[in-house]
């Protein structure tokens, strides 16, 4: 996903039906309908993306998460935002978070 850089100040926030633990160091993310998980449909975060994740909270923009996400990790901007928009592509096409209108 290559964007004209307007996805840096919008917001998204995880949809509802999502559960997310921590195992072992690891962040898995499970849908959930009804009461009923999808175990069809597990998602393995590594660390910048459990980052990411955790970040996603409706109100910070994908640009202050960008900023975070350099300071905390080692590669720079390029990397940050290469990995970021590739990471908020999957989510959105696996309908795990919504764009915050």
């Amino acid at each position: 996903m290559h964007t004209d850089g307007r996805i840096w100040s919008e917001t998204f926030v995880k949809k509802e039906d999502i559960v997310h633990r921590s195992i072992a160091g690891e962040t898995i993310l499970v849908p959930v309908k009804g009461k009923l998980a999808d175990m069809q449909r597990i998602f393995a975060l590594n660390p910048v993306a459990a980052f990411v994740w955790n970040q996603l909270d409706g109100r910070k923009t994908l640009g202050d998460i960008r900023s975070e996400t350099i300071s905390h990790f080692e590669g720079g901007q390029g990397q940050a935002d290469a990995d970021i928009e590739e990471f908020i592509a999957q989510l959105l096409k696996e309908g795990l978070i919504l764009r915050k209108e």
